[in-house]
C-alpha cells in the first residue's frame, strides 16, 4: 500500500475546520489550511438531511424518494457542496495532478467528529469527476487505540487460512422479525447471491458455525456472546457481522455505549441494561470485559481476541469518529487486534425498504454489499477492492439513476485502517 503516492490528511474542530496534510512517495508540498465553520455546518446540515433516519416517521421513504440521494441531479448537487467547503484547493491541486498522470493515490484520511459522517467516496471536485475517480480512500484509526501497550495485532499474513466467523442476521431475544431489532435480510429461504457466496464458504469448510446448507447460517439463535467468544478464541481470519448496532448519541460523549445485538439473553453478564428479554453486547464489553463484573474478571482482548480484518454491516458501526473521545466498536475492534475494520457512516436501507419504498422491485443491493465486502477482505489489500467496488457502483449509479445505486447504501462504507 505504500508503493504509490499516498497522502495523510488530519482535520481537527476549532470553530473553523483545520485540515492538515502530507504526502508519503510524492514530491509535493504539504499544507496546512482553515476551512470555514459556518460553511461546513450548511453542508454537514444538507447531508443530515439527505440521510436514512428510522426513528421519523417517514424519514427513510423521504430518503429513497425525494432527498439529494433519491436522484443523481440532486446528489450530485449534494456532493458539490461537500467538495467545495471540505475539499482545500492546493490538495485538489496535487490530487489532480496526479490525476492527470494516470496515477490513482491513496488518502488516508482522520476526519474531526465534526465531518465524520461525510462519504468523502462522492466528494466532485468537477461535474464529472468524484474523489474516488481520482482516489483510493481509507480512514486513520485513532493513533492512541493503534498503539495502546495491551493491543496484540493480528497479521492477516499469518491468519488467513483460518476460519471466518459469521454472524448474520441473528434472531435478537424478544423482538420480532418485523420489529426495530428484526431481520435486517429478510428470508433467505430462496437461491441468492449471497447464499451461493456462504455455499462456497462451506464447500471450503472456512466458515463458522459449522452448516450443511447455507440457509442455516442466517436468524440463527445461538450465536451470542460466548459463542463468540469460543469461536474467536478457536482462532479466526476474519469477523463477518451483518445485523444490527445500536450507536450511542455524539451528544452523550459515551462511544463506549455502542451496541452490538447478538443472540445474548437478558441473563448475560454484561455493561448495558436488557432491552425485553435480550442484553446488546456493548463496545465496553469488548474494551473491559468482565472488569468489575466478576470476581476473576478476564479483559476483553481476551474475551474476544479479534481477527485481523472485520467486516461490521450494520447501522452506523462506525461512529466512533463522531466522538471526541473514540471508544466505539472501531476502537474496540482494533485494541482486540483487528488490522482493518470496514464499518459504516449511518443507518442502512434494508432490502425490504429499497423495495418497498423506493419502488426498488427485485433489487437486493444489501446482499450485494455483504458479498462485496466479504469478496474484499479476502484479497490482499480490502480498502483498495473496495474502492474498485464503490467505482463499479458509481458507474451504475450514472448509468442508471436507479434507487439501488445510490450512493445512500454504497457510499456509507468506510475502511478503517492501522
Amino acid at each position: 500500500m505504500n508503493d504509490r503516492p499516498t497522502v495523510l490528511v488530519r482535520m481537527a474542530d476549532a470553530g473553523d475546520v483545520y485540515v492538515s496534510w502530507r504526502w508519503l512517495g510524492y514530491d509535493a508540498a504539504p499544507g496546512v489550511t482553515a476551512l470555514p465553520g459556518a460553511d461546513i455546518d450548511t453542508v454537514v446540515r444538507e447531508l443530515a438531511a439527505a440521510l436514512p433516519d428510522p426513528n421519523i416517521a417517514g424519514g427513510l421513504e423521504r430518503t429513497l424518494t425525494t432527498a439529494a440521494f433519491a436522484a443523481p441531479d440532486t446528489e450530485y448537487l449534494l456532493a458539490r457542496d461537500l467538495s467545495r467547503a471540505l475539499l482545500p484547493y492546493d490538495l485538489a491541486g496535487q490530487l489532480h495532478t496526479l490525476y492527470n498522470q494516470g496515477i490513482r493515490p491513496l488518502i488516508r484520511l482522520q476526519p474531526s467528529p465534526r465531518v465524520a459522517q461525510v462519504p468523502w467516496e462522492i466528494l466532485a471536485p468537477a461535474p464529472e469527476l468524484r474523489l474516488i475517480d481520482i482516489a483510493d480512500i481509507g480512514l486513520l484509526a485513532p493513533a492512541g487505540i493503534v498503539h495502546a501497550p495491551t493491543r496484540t495485532a493480528r497479521s492477516w499474513a499469518d491468519t488467513r487460512e483460518l476460519p471466518v466467523v459469521a454472524v448474520l442476521d441473528p434472531r435478537v431475544p424478544g423482538f420480532r422479525a418485523d420489529s426495530e431489532l428484526g431481520s435486517v435480510l429478510g428470508r433467505m429461504t430462496r437461491p441468492t447471491p449471497l447464499t451461493e457466496r456462504i455455499a462456497d464458504h462451506i464447500a471450503a469448510d472456512r466458515i463458522r458455525p459449522e452448516v450443511t446448507e447455507p440457509t442455516e447460517i442466517f436468524r440463527r439463535t445461538d450465536l451470542d456472546r460466548e459463542w463468540l467468544s469460543r469461536m474467536l478464541r478457536a482462532g479466526a481470519a476474519r469477523l463477518l457481522y451483518v445485523g444490527h448496532v445500536t450507536a450511542a448519541r455524539p451528544e452523550s460523549g459515551q462511544s463506549e455505549n455502542t451496541e452490538l445485538h447478538l443472540a445474548c439473553t437478558a441473563d448475560t453478564v454484561g455493561f448495558v441494561e436488557p432491552q425485553r428479554t435480550h442484553r446488546p453486547l456493548s463496545a465496553k464489553d469488548l474494551l473491559l470485559g468482565t472488569h468489575t463484573l466478576d470476581s476473576e474478571p478476564v479483559a476483553g482482548r481476551d474475551l474476544w481476541p479479534v481477527p485481523s480484518r472485520v467486516a461490521l454491516i450494520a447501522c452506523e458501526s462506525g461512529g466512533d469518529l463522531r466522538f471526541t473521545e473514540a471508544l466505539g466498536l472501531i476502537a474496540a475492534m482494533i485494541t482486540g487486534g483487528a488490522e482493518l475494520v470496514t464499518a459504516t457512516r449511518w443507518p442502512l436501507p434494508t432490502d425490504l425498504a429499497f423495495q418497498r419504498l423506493g419502488g426498488a422491485t427485485g433489487a437486493t443491493p444489501l446482499q450485494e454489499v455483504v458479498c462485496a465486502v466479504d469478496a474484499a477482505h479476502e484479497t490482499p489489500d480490502p480498502l483498495v477492492a473496495l474502492a474498485e467496488w464503490q467505482r463499479d457502483r458509481l458507474c451504475a449509479w450514472r448509468a442508471t439513476g436507479a434507487i439501488e445505486d445510490s450512493p445512500v447504501l454504497w457510499s456509507a462504507f468506510a475502511t478503517f485502517t492501522t
